[in-house]
């Protein structure tokens, strides 16, 4: 492995395992202020990120979509455990718990943002990389918190959705759990393979999570005075 491999690795590997490592400890400790301290005994509330990583959603499925040139990329980590009727208020704190990731998120790209303003009294060695891993934890933090806001459990938007409709709806969006993922990998990959293959633009939802993507970076930016 030469040097100019290690630095891509070292500027993508960090940012990624720090976005996913404090989404779900925040998911954890949410739970555990609201009364469930099931991730709590599991140490699951914990920064480490061996806890947290799943060798399927978090290393294998990226690397395969990369391979296929996948139109969209995305994984998983190892879901947090939530025992929603240990909370004290099941119906809103599951709401809380659910997006106490993608607010992590949010927090963790508002900070990358404003510790551009400090690179400049870094030696000149490492200011490049640490702006790299700046950037990037920037970009990988909006996106990982407009994806996982993607109304469909088990994503995070999904479980806010069941949480904040009236339970005669909320019942059948919870029975899609089982087949979120496949859902996701349908209409993220399978259907934009499709359009194209019809001469069909499909990538509708794709589109929609990079202009929203775009517009939350840009708000940032201009928050933090860095436009």
């Amino acid at each position: 492995m030469n040097a100019q491999t290690i630095y891509l690795a070292t500027i993508w590997i960090i940012p990624v395992l720090v976005a996913i490592t404090f989404h779900e400890a925040a998911h954890g400790l949410a739970a555990h202020l609201l009364g469930d301290d099931t991730a709590w005994r599991q140490g699951r509330v914990s920064f480490n990120p061996l806890k947290h990583i799943d060798p399927v959603g978090t290393i294998l499925l990226p690397g395969i979509l990369l391979l296929l040139h996948s139109p969209f990329l995305f994984g998983y980590a190892k879901p947090v455990p939530v025992n929603f009727r240990a909370l004290r208020n099941p119906r809103r704190d599951m709401v809380l718990v659910a997006a106490a990731g993608p607010a992590m998120n949010i927090a963790l790209a508002v900070a990358a943002a404003l510790l551009f303003h400090l690179v400049d009294y870094l030696p000149p060695t490492l200011g490049p990389w640490v702006t790299e891993n700046l950037k990037n934890g920037l970009i990988i933090n909006v996106v990982l918190a407009v994806f996982n806001l993607f109304p469909i459990p088990p994503l995070d938007g999904g479980r806010i959705l069941v949480g904040i409709l009236p339970k005669a709806m909320a019942l059948p969006v919870a029975r899609l759990e089982p087949y979120g993922i496949m859902i996701l990998l349908g209409v993220l990959i399978v259907l934009p393979l499709l359009g194209a293959q019809l001469g069909v633009d499909l990538n509708i939802v794709s589109r929609v999570i990079r202009v929203v993507t775009g517009t939350v970076l840009e708000a940032i930016l201009r928050l933090t005075g860095n436009v």
